[in-house]
């Protein structure tokens, strides 16, 4: 929004043209989107959309098609997320949104986001899968890219959404791993880095940067509040929608093997999950004390301080790992 004004005002003044430079309203999309503010104890996840989406729109080029996607997909999950909330700590509805619905919403989000994302792709770099530590291998996927796609969003969107069980335990891995893929998809949307560092271009993944500064921004806002003791809390309207946001930009910058290593500690939680309910059906005992792991941990008397600093230090491991394969090819 302020890019079409700055470029009318560019006329008159030469200067206005710095905010040509995308490095530069990425940085403005982090300070504009800083300014969280606490004052809603649950469903705090809101404050993060309404900051994230205002950030966006005033710093992004409009004209650029990923930056709806990922606000649309965001906002979207978001949505899913509040009505869930709504009705546990409104109505007094304990079960919210059922699991079966939750999944259906969720599917028929992100199935009708992929499949436009394939109709509408011009490279079939965009389309392909890239395999990390190789420069030249890339999977051609066709149909299945819409499969793919829509299990790391919503795969992601859940993963967020179980690892959110202690006070800033999800939020600052969401802050670090969209910092990540601001890089991925720097590069990714220069034909210059592109090239050197052998990955896809793709020339609209540029414009995600100013979106996932303002996820940095807002993250780092709510986690001033949301660390531990926590004063605000994310609840499913921010975990669900940070989860698919997490997901869809990895989607869009290619990226999605890269960002399942990034995102580790949501995937071990996840599996977690899965392992102990597919362990105490088929053979009635439980492999950890309590899942997700970070509550085993707890059970394990771990104070939960320890827990989310130990998560968050492996975080930071795999996220540098992401990191490194851009250069290692």
């Amino acid at each position: 929004m302020l890019l079409y004004l700055t470029e009318y005002l560019s006329q008159y003044y030469s200067g206005f043209n710095v905010f040509q430079y995308l490095t530069l309203r990425a940085i403005l999309g982090v300070l504009t989107s800083l300014g969280v503010k606490a004052g809603t104890p649950t469903m705090g996840g809101a404050l993060i959309l309404v900051a994230v989406a205002v950030s966006t729109l005033l710093w992004a080029d409009l004209g650029n098609r990923y930056v709806w996607v990922v606000l649309f997909v965001t906002l979207s999950f978001g949505m899913i997320g509040w009505v869930d909330d709504y009705r546990k700590l409104v109505l007094k509805n304990s079960t919210g949104i059922s699991a079966t619905s939750k999944l259906i919403w969720q599917s028929a989000i992100a199935l009708s986001v992929t499949i436009f994302l394939y109709l509408s792709s011009t490279t079939p770099a965009e389309t392909a899968l890239i395999v990390p530590f190789f420069k030249d291998i890339a999977i051609d996927l066709g149909w299945f890219y819409v499969v793919v796609a829509w299990f790391v969003i919503v795969g992601s969107s859940n993963a967020v959404n179980l690892t959110d069980g202690l006070d800033g335990l999800a939020i600052l891995p969401t802050v670090l791993i969209a910092g990540a893929l601001m890089v991925f998809a720097y590069t990714t949307g220069n034909v210059k880095f592109a090239v050197y560092l052998g990955i896809p271009y793709i020339r609209d993944a540029a414009e995600i940067v100013v979106f996932c500064g303002a996820l940095v921004g807002a993250g780092l806002g709510f986690l001033w509040f949301n660390a531990y003791p926590a004063m605000v809390f994310m609840g499913d309207v921010g975990a669900l929608a940070l989860g698919a946001a997490l997901g869809i930009v990895a989607v869009l910058v290619r990226q999605e093997l890269v960002f399942m290593v990034m995102a580790g500690v949501f995937v071990m939680e996840t599996v977690s999950v899965i392992l102990q309910v597919a362990s105490y059906k088929l053979t009635g005992r439980r492999i950890f004390h309590m899942a997700p792991l970070h509550h085993h941990f707890e059970m394990k008397g771990w104070p939960e301080p320890r827990v989310i600093v130990r998560f968050w230090i492996i975080t930071v491991i795999l996220v540098l790992v992401g990191l490194a394969t851009l250069k290692i090819r």
